[in-house]
């Protein structure tokens, strides 16, 4: 009996223990601190020569760096996309391009940096920069930690003030915040730490290594923000102004014939200050136009007092223009900017007005580049650079207003074509449609170069067994239409335009009108928002009374 309570109790004391073993186990394991050691490779996402890029203290997952011969270099992709879009790569004749108010910089494979490095790479098919290279011409600051198997480098587009803690005694980052998540890196006592966020017990903080996780509240003690400066001078585009708001009329001008008859086409207009005659339309991919300018001509309208701006454009005749190859070499785009820059200054105009359109996506940066360019040469030679765009939308935004509104010295939206030939039916320039062009475009450019353009004409369409054509008519032949036809017009308020239609037999006619009521409706839009201008397509559509309405409010401006 004896030896059975020996060996109750002992199994019982043995139980006991083995609970109490357990017991401690389960707290040690849910309390003490873990001491699992992150995959700083995995972490950071690199391998091989690559660098991890943490952009304003977030790691870029789908962008690397890469470590070149002791250099890092920056994937010009990237730094177009979120740093600088200067950098300008031309893949076919393999030069570099940055564009700056009074010069072009190029540089090749060839060109060196102050180190001795190349400052660009070209590699899998991707193009590398120097990251000091970037630096000199963005306002940034860069950190860069190659030292060991880890290399990254922070780039940081912010200068605000930035909160700071002093480590009081050493501890552990780790991944997340709690005494669980894996360790990054050690910190040592008296290390300086930016507060990035704070939180009740853990605080996530960027080290003076160059590691960002979370450290415990409790061995950190919060210090005086550090204020940082930026040394960085942004380039100073300056643009020339006309001095007055501008009333633009375009010419559409397709022989020497069309300039004779310039005298009699402007007796009546009034309040106009600067002509656009199509005079230089391009015809190849290789820079060459056809040019219809004529001395005389700009004469008469320097003695009637206005400016000549000579329109460039890729579509009168350019069945074989592609700008997407036109655009994308440098030697071209120079060739074409000298020879369009001689023929202004020859003939003795005033400016240049771009009209290059429905052009595709993947044209678009090089037509940009092309924009920039052009600027410089037009900047010193005091020629007014304007550019034509449709109204802002998601399918157009390669345009790049924004970049134009930097460089340019105006931006004209073409506010009109709403509905056009192979859609619906409807209003060629509806209130509605113009008021939004101009708040997106608002949102872009600088209301001191922002011209609006109106439209002189209108459209009828014709529905016939389920097809509808589209006739497009001056302001004044659609009047005429409108009453050899009898169609009662009515005023739509919230289009702003009289609308009308008319049945004959199976044929269906629908006109929304553009006419006196409906332009000044327009006009009331660019003077509320004090715009730069207004620019009216085109020459010999209008009525004499449109004059009345067009011509610039002196106190808008």
């Amino acid at each position: 009996m004896k030896r059975f309570l020996i060996s109750v109790i002992t199994f019982i004391a043995v139980l006991f223990f083995l609970g109490a073993g357990g017991m401690a186990f389960f707290i040690y394991k849910k309390y003490m601190p873990s001491n699992e050691l992150a995959d700083q490779n995995e972490w950071f996402g690199t391998v091989g020569d690559r660098v991890a890029i943490l952009l304003d203290n977030q790691l870029e997952e789908d962008h690397k760096a890469r470590f070149i011969d002791g250099e890092v270099y920056l994937p010009i992709d990237w730094v177009n996309e979120v740093l600088n879009e200067k950098f300008y790569w031309d893949s076919t004749e393999k030069v570099l391009v940055y564009t700056l108010p009074d010069e072009i910089i190029y540089a090749d494979a060839s060109a060196r940096g102050s180190s001795g490095k190349p400052l660009l790479v070209e590699q899998d098919d991707q193009v590398w920069l120097l990251a000091g290279l970037v630096l000199n011409y963005t306002d940034v600051r860069m950190e860069r930690f190659t030292d060991g198997d880890i290399k990254r480098i922070f780039v940081d587009t912010c200068w605000d003030s930035v909160p700071m803690a002093e480590v009081k005694k050493a501890g552990k980052l780790r991944v997340k915040g709690g005494i669980k998540s894996e360790i990054l890196t050690d910190v040592e006592e008296k290390e300086a730490l930016q507060i990035l966020e704070t939180m009740e017990n853990w605080t996530k903080v960027r080290t003076e290594t160059g590691y960002i996780g979370y450290i415990q509240n409790k061995i950190i003690e919060q210090k005086a923000d550090h204020h940082y400066v930026s040394n960085f001078q942004t380039p100073q585009y300056t643009s020339i102004s006309l001095g007055e708001p501008v009333c633009l009329v375009w010419h559409q001008v397709f022989s020497q014939e069309a300039n004779r008859a310039l005298e009699q086409m402007m007796a009546q207009v009034k309040g106009v200050n600067v002509i656009a005659p199509t005079w230089f339309m391009l015809t190849d991919n290789d820079g060459n136009y056809e040019c219809l300018a004529d001395q005389s001509y700009v004469k008469k309208a320097h003695d009637m007092g206005l400016q000549v701006w000579g329109v460039v454009d890729n579509f009168n005749k350019g069945e074989n223009v592609k700008s997407e190859i036109l655009f994308s070499r440098t030697t071209v785009r120079q060739r074409l900017i000298d020879s369009l820059v001689k023929d202004v200054k020859a003939y003795e105009m005033d400016g240049i007005n771009l009209d290059i359109e429905s052009i595709k996506a993947e044209a678009g940066p090089h037509y940009v580049q092309f924009i920039r360019e052009l600027s410089v040469s037009c900047r010193k030679e005091g020629i007014i650079l304007s550019v034509d765009n449709t109204v802002p939308a998601g399918y157009s935004a390669f345009y790049n207003r924004e970049e134009q509104g930097r460089v340019a010295d105006y931006v004209i939206i073409m506010a009109y074509d709403e509905h056009h030939a192979g859609g619906d039916a409807g209003s060629v320039a509806s209130l509605g449609y113009v008021k939004k062009g101009i708040e997106d475009t608002l949102e872009m450019v600088p209301k001191e170069k922002f011209i609006n353009g109106i439209p002189f004409y209108t459209r009828v369409w014709k529905e016939e067994d389920g097809k509808v054509t589209p006739t497009s008519m001056g302001i004044a032949a659609a009047k005429k239409w409108v009453e050899e036809k009898g169609i009662i017009l009515e005023w739509d308020e919230e289009l702003g335009q009289y609308y009308g239609e008319l049945q004959e037999g199976s044929i269906r006619y629908q006109i929304w009108m553009e006419e006196e009521q409906s332009i000044s409706r327009k006009m009331d839009l660019i003077w509320e928002n004090r715009l730069a201008g207004v620019a009216c397509w085109k020459l010999g559509f209008e009525t004499q009374e449109l004059w009345n309405i067009v011509k610039p409010k002196e106190a808008a401006y």
